[in-house]
């Protein structure tokens, strides 16, 4: 199996955790066309940024590592560039710079300088004001709108439960499955099923 399906089955398994558009734009523009791709690029640095942000959506446990030991600092820079149209990758990339840009208004700091802490309240922030703007949009009936924070939690989301730490850390994984129970039963502390 090709990289593309994986990804697909596991957007396919995700179902409503990431949202709508992303699910859309994922299976319309896996087959993106080859002068569509790369239409911006992002820094090392951007990298580590990305993934210290994801790591905040989806931080490591006692069990498991969280996004960014799942090597999501490179696999959303990734997916942005070769999935995703023009259109959606320059706001994607201009998103990435307002947060930064957020982050030294608020805290007088770039994004990694700050601590755990900080970084917490920096997501809350652009959630809250994601579901705002996502909310004044379907008012005003403006469709066609990329929100940086959801595409970087729904790549998160994907991207984690796609990856080996997600699989097998995160979830009950069993590399021989037996036959397909919708309504097991979990016991207290138990860890969902990865497949």
């Amino acid at each position: 199996m090709n990289r593309r399906d994986a990804l697909k089955n596991t957007a396919v398994l995700l179902g409503t955790a990431i949202s709508a558009t992303t699910f859309g734009i994922l299976f319309e523009s896996f087959t993106l066309p080859e002068n569509e791709k790369n239409f911006v690029s992002f820094s090392a640095d951007q990298e580590k940024v990305l993934g210290e942000l994801a790591d905040i959506i989806i931080p490591p446990t006692k069990d498991s590592g969280g996004a960014k030991a799942a090597g999501l600092g490179s696999f959303i820079p990734m997916m942005i560039t070769d999935c995703f149209p023009p259109k959606v990758q320059q706001a994607f990339a201009e998103g990435l710079k307002d947060m930064e840009a957020k982050s030294l208004k608020d805290f007088n700091k770039d994004f990694l300088s700050l601590t755990v802490k900080e970084r917490e309240q920096l997501v809350a922030n652009l959630r809250t004001e994601t579901i705002e703007k996502q909310r004044a949009d379907r008012t005003a009936k403006r469709s066609g709108v990329t929100y940086f924070f959801v595409l970087v939690r729904d790549l998160t989301i994907l991207g984690y439960y796609a990856s080996e730490i997600g699989c097998t850390q995160s979830r009950e994984y069993i590399a021989i499955p037996g036959r397909y129970d919708g309504a097991a039963d979990l016991k207290p502390g138990q860890k969902s099923w990865a497949t």
